[in-house]
Order: C-alpha cells, then sequence, then structure tokens
C-alpha cells in the first residue's frame, strides 16, 4: 500500500495533466471549423468559384447545428481499446487528418463536388468531435475544476482559431499553395490525435 503511494504522482500534477490535456482538447476542437469556414472561403474565391457556389458552399457548416441530433448515440457507446470517450477523441482526429489531407489533393473548381463531400465530412467530423470533448471534460474534471476547464477549453479554441483561421491565410500568401496548408493542417490535427492519445487519463 505504501509503495503505490509512494509511486503515484504527485495530486498537483495529475491536476495540471488533466488542464493540460483539457487545452489540447479545446485546440482540437477549434481547429476544422475555419478550414471549412473563413479559410476555405479565400481557397474558393482565390480558386475562381462564382458567388452563387460560395454562397451554397456555405451551408457546409450545417452538421455544427445539428450535431445533438447524434450526441446521443456516440454518448451510448464506446470504442474498444481506448476506454470511454478517449477511443472517439482519438478516432476522430485521425479520421479528421485524413479528410483536410484528401481536401488538399482536390482542386475546388475542377472537382467541386468531391471538394465539397470531402468539406462536409470535415465538418461533421469536427461537430461530432465537440460533442465527445464536451463529454469528456466534464467527466475528467471534479466539479471545483469545470469552471476553469471551460475557460481553457476556449483559450485553445481561440487559439485554434487564430491559427487555421488567421495565420493560414499569410502562410497560403507565401507558399502560393492552399493544399499545402490544407496538408500542415492535417498533419497537426494528426499530432494532436497522437498527443491526445498518449496524455489522456483514462476515465473510470
Amino acid at each position: 500500500m505504501t509503495e503505490a503511494v509512494l509511486e503515484a504522482p504527485p495530486a498537483g500534477l495529475q491536476r495540471l495533466r488533466r488542464l493540460f490535456v483539457i487545452l489540447l482538447l479545446g485546440f482540437a476542437s477549434g481547429l476544422p471549423l475555419a478550414l471549412t469556414g473563413g479559410a476555405m472561403q479565400a481557397w474558393l474565391t482565390v480558386d475562381g468559384l462564382d458567388l452563387v457556389t460560395l454562397g451554397f458552399l456555405s451551408l457546409i457548416g450545417i452538421p455544427y447545428t445539428f450535431k445533438f441530433l447524434w450526441a446521443p448515440l456516440i454518448d451510448r457507446f464506446d470504442l474498444p481499446l481506448l476506454g470511454r470517450r478517449r477511443g472517439w477523441i482519438v478516432l476522430l482526429l485521425l479520421l479528421l487528418a485524413a479528410a483536410l489531407l484528401a481536401m488538399s489533393t482536390l482542386s475546388p473548381s475542377r472537382n467541386l463536388a468531391l471538394f465539397a463531400s470531402a468539406a462536409v465530412l470535415v465538418a461533421c467530423l469536427s461537430a461530432t468531435l465537440d460533442v465527445v470533448i464536451d463529454a469528456y471534460r466534464t467527466d475528467l474534471l471534479a466539479p471545483a475544476e469545470r469552471g476553469l476547464g471551460g475557460s481553457l477549453t476556449v483559450l485553445g479554441y481561440r487559439l485554434a482559431m487564430v491559427l487555421s483561421g488567421g495565420i493560414t491565410l499569410i502562410w497560403a500568401e507565401q507558399w502560393q499553395s492552399w493544399p499545402q496548408v490544407y496538408r500542415v493542417m492535417a498533419a497537426l490535427a494528426a499530432t494532436v490525435g497522437v498527443l491526445a492519445l498518449a496524455l489522456m487519463p483514462p476515465l473510470p
């Protein structure tokens, strides 16, 4: 019993780990939003699409509005091996990386239907990820930590929005390549997925 107590990480380090994971997951939650919103609209404009098409593709964000419809299914079923919530989070982040990579291989002007399908997939995966992250944060944090956890989620979300919604515009101009920007975002999503897998504490 004494050895187990001595080997356990200090409570302060455990709390810092939990809060850092919440910050990281907030970042993961915010990363895809602009990539199917403002950043994507900029890419479509550069690629020469007309205003009607731009307006139609703005509907890609609808899954964020209706994610409550499939939230009960995600809450009911857990993936094996990684435990409650964690399996969904890691899987969704890796699928997001694959979907963003798929977008980077398509030209909006030449393969509009495929490009739009990939963008809708990104939006659906991102909306589902939001649901799972919110549930994981609620289960992981003690009631006294949830206020701070909510603040860290918003901080991570906003940092991701600055990156995917602002800095990507600078990168696209410097590299003259939106596909390259989306490849970098895909790699970042995959990296966050690996970090989440390594750092997320299992739920009881």
